[in-house]
């Protein structure tokens, strides 16, 4: 009778201690994300909302929202061929950039831009990525790197050796047959490892300061990636103009 009650006591005993080892490993846990975590991320933008929430970056004024469009296809521009000249001039927060869009290399990737920046589907949209030595990214309604236009553009890719150098804006795409509205404009060396399939919508011309100001903003790594590259002051894109050569 006493060896079970020893062995009753000794039991007792360890199922205590690994209750207070188990509590002393959550309170840890609790305790370091409270420390180095950002809790649920909550103050990490996730939605279009959550970045009009913001601070406009570049000391800017925040522009009108933008307006939701869905679009079953693009209609052709009749002045945009593969034989003319045209430029797209992103107006953002911190300043305009100009492209020389590829005409001739992409006529199906810059009509659809042309088409979309003219119906104002791009006015008040945000840039929802910014990757350091790499690029930022916008074109997206919904911010969240899942949106579109509702059709997709036919695939235009480039050779095989070409480079995405600084200065290239492509068309963002998870492969064949995905693009649709986004565009990554290049910032870093680290674009020069991208294979060739994303749509080459042009050439930044001017507005590197502006480029520079925009990479400049601090980001912060969202729940769930690795990548550190959520803005966390609002880069809007307030108007995309279209001229084209001779119209």
């Amino acid at each position: 009778e006493a060896e079970r009650k020893r062995a009753s006591r000794r039991e007792l005993g360890r199922r205590l201690l690994t209750a207070l080892v188990f509590g002393v490993i959550v309170i840890s846990i609790f305790g370091l994300s409270g420390i180095f975590g950002s809790g649920d991320g909550s103050e990490i933008p996730g939605t279009y909302e959550d970045y009009r929430a913001q601070e406009t970056a570049c000391g800017a004024e925040r522009p009108p929202p933008e307006q939701i469009m869905s679009f079953d296809a693009p209609e052709p521009q009749s002045d945009i061929s593969s034989s003319v000249e045209a430029t797209a001039t992103i107006i953002t927060s911190c300043g305009e950039i100009v492209i020389d869009l590829s005409t001739a290399e992409a006529p199906e990737t810059v009509n659809s831009f042309v088409f979309l920046a003219r119906e104002g589907f791009y006015d008040g949209q945000v840039i929802h990525r910014i990757a350091e030595d790499f690029a930022f990214q916008g074109g997206d309604p919904r911010a969240d790197g899942t949106g579109g236009p509702g059709y997709l553009v036919p695939d235009e890719f480039p050779d095989d050796d070409f480079v995405y150098e600084e200065g290239v804006v492509a068309m963002w795409s998870r492969g064949a047959r995905s693009t649709g509205s986004q565009f990554k404009v290049i910032s870093g060396s680290d674009g020069e490892f991208l294979t060739n399939q994303f749509n080459v919508l042009g050439r930044v011309v001017s507005g590197q300061d502006a480029i520079d100001r925009i990479m400049a903003v601090p980001t912060a790594t969202a729940p769930g990636t690795v990548e550190r590259s959520r803005p966390l002051e609002t880069v809007y894109v307030e108007s995309i103009d279209i001229e084209v050569a001779g119209s």
